[in-house]
């Protein structure tokens, strides 16, 4: 599988499609303390359990420099056997709003068997991706243009779906990350509306004062050229932080623990 050597590959993460010329991202938030017993607990139940899921639904905002510039949407839930997280985002630009929707089914364990998305904005766009074993067959449709289509290979079927501007992607990036196990953990990851494959490594840097005598857990993103931080209230994703673009998405409920 192709590695991503460039900021550009990977930064769709944070931006929308060239076309549209947008910076996007999002902004901080406060949770409660968990304490690393209890936290490491719960995960142990999760990754012991049938599923690495739960049902689950949310609100981020998204910020840059400070400003909101956009909205997003989610829920995971059960159907079935499998599980769908389906999200909805929304972002402001003078060249006018961007709504950009992703419907990905997963495995219990978390391997992905199908994923769509749509933008729906000053460029339109949509995709049908199928996965199946190592292999992921997409079939992306561009305004004005025929569909286009194209095949990667992972050296593993469990492949991470990062798409641009849909940040509820990440919470699904830290139910996979092995919390009993911690340290440095690599996983495939397929940018579709970039049609990008690479891979990302994910590593726990414990309980992180924020703020008021606040702690959350934090995660560390990181390819060779990028990195951001994932700050964790229990198992929900409260904070993504993007140093480098000056970029932050909070939830706008946080579930404060007693």
């Amino acid at each position: 599988m192709t590695t991503i050597h460039t900021r550009a590959a990977f930064v769709a993460v944070f931006l929308l499609l060239t076309a549209a010329g947008l910076l996007l991202a999002a902004s901080s938030e406060s949770g409660a303390t968990l304490s690393g017993t209890r936290f490491a607990r719960e995960h142990s139940d999760k990754q012991n359990a049938a599923s690495r899921f739960a049902p689950e639904k949310g609100k981020f905002k998204i910020f840059v420099n400070g400003q909101q510039v956009g909205k997003e949407e989610f829920e995971i839930g059960s159907s079935g056997a499998d599980w769908i997280v389906h999200g909805n985002s929304e972002i402001q630009s003078p060249q006018g709003n961007t709504h950009v929707a992703g419907t990905l089914t997963l495995k219990a364990d978390g391997t992905p068997t199908h994923y769509q998305w749509s933008m729906q904005g000053p460029k339109k766009a949509s995709a049908e991706i199928a996965f199946k074993g190592t292999v992921a067959d997409v079939e992306l449709h561009l305004e004005n243009a025929r569909p286009y289509t194209q095949q990667f290979t992972f050296n593993s079927p469990q492949v991470v779906v990062l798409d641009n501007n849909l940040y509820h992607q990440y919470v699904v990036l830290a139910h996979l990350y092995d919390w009993n196990k911690k340290g440095s953990q690599s996983f495939a990851v397929l940018v579709p509306q970039e049609m990008t494959p690479g891979n990302v490594t994910v590593d726990s840097l414990g309980k992180q004062d924020v703020g008021g005598g606040i702690k959350l857990e934090e995660l560390r993103v990181k390819t060779e050229d990028l990195e951001l931080d994932l700050y964790l209230d229990g198992q929900k994703l409260v904070r993504i932080v993007a140093p480098s673009s000056n970029a932050e998405i909070v939830r706008e409920t946080v579930v404060r623990t007693p």
